[in-house]
């Protein structure tokens, strides 16, 4: 049985570089059958991974990054430090899990991305590129208030977007949330832009590469898309999705939503947020919805 990355490699020359099964075979030294039973293969199925908790800051990220918005309409000298950050959070919450250091990391990452938020969504990504990651909101669940995580999927070129509600953000949470918007939309971005998600990215090889898990990569070459990773603390590489995040946090869960059937709610979101592109684009002029539609083709 092959490794996943011979795998990979034996589909990327195969539907990238269009290469023959015996070319193949002979360039990799592997056996004809073995290349052909690779290169059709289609289920990659594997068994569920175990839930893994998120980042101890997850929780606060909400409030820090309105903290961080609202500095943009004052003087700069009267903005917040990471450290002024710090001290509010240890301040306001009793036994604060976090430490500076990772909170100094994520105000830096989060300042780059507000400072050059619209320059980055300029910055051309071609149509047919997506960018995902995942938020948090508070939601009403049988009368009480719960955090949920919710997951986003952009398309830069169009700004259009899809969110789906999950109680997690393990693996499994990651590709059901992206898997939903593929069924939905009857398309599969050609690149899909990422954070070093800790159920994705097994370990950060150098700038380019990445070790991911293998059901990831099942996923990525089962879906035919390529998986490009953000740099570390890098997240403003991908401020299209960062900054929707917020966006559908306000318009789309305030005031909060009140869930019963978790399921019949996301194929509800799907739908919002078609509603939500019939606004015109910021920059373009046309719909969201009818950029969108121009931008699906590819």
């Amino acid at each position: 049985m092959l490794a996943q990355m011979e795998v990979y490699h034996i589909r990327e020359m195969r539907e990238k570089q269009g290469k023959g099964l015996r070319e193949i075979a002979r360039e990799t030294g592997y056996a004809f059958k073995t290349v052909k039973k690779y290169a059709d293969k289609e289920d990659f199925s594997e068994e569920k991974p175990r839930r893994k908790k998120g980042s101890k800051l997850e929780p606060y990220k909400p409030e820090i990054d309105k903290w961080l918005e609202e500095d943009t309409k004052v003087r700069k000298k009267q903005r917040h430090t990471a450290v002024k950050v710090y001290n509010r959070l240890k301040s306001a919450y009793k036994d604060f899990p976090v430490g500076e250091r990772t909170v100094r990391s994520y105000v830096r990452a989060k300042k780059r991305e507000i400072n050059s938020e619209i320059g980055y969504i300029k910055l051309s990504h071609p149509g047919g590129e997506a960018q995902v990651d995942f938020g948090q909101a508070d939601f009403l669940e049988n009368g009480k208030t719960v955090k949920l995580s919710f997951l986003v999927m952009t398309y830069p070129h169009s700004n259009g977007a899809y969110a789906q509600v999950f109680k997690g953000e393990n693996l499994e949470c990651f590709l059901e949330g992206m898997k939903r918007v593929f069924i939905h939309t009857k398309k599969v971005p050609e690149k899909i832009w990422m954070d070093n998600l800790k159920p994705v990215v097994r370990k950060i090889l150098n700038v380019e590469r990445r070790e991911v898990s293998d059901r990831f990569m099942n996923f990525s070459m089962h879906y035919g898309f390529e998986s490009t990773f953000c740099n570390v603390n890098s997240g403003n590489e991908k401020g299209n999705v960062e900054n929707k995040v917020g966006y559908i946090r306000r318009n789309l869960f305030v005031p909060l939503v009140e869930i019963e059937d978790i399921e019949a709610y996301n194929e509800r979101l799907l739908v919002l947020c078609e509603k939500d592109m019939e606004r015109a684009h910021y920059l373009k002029g046309e719909t969201i919805r009818t950029l969108f539609e121009e931008e699906k083709r590819k």
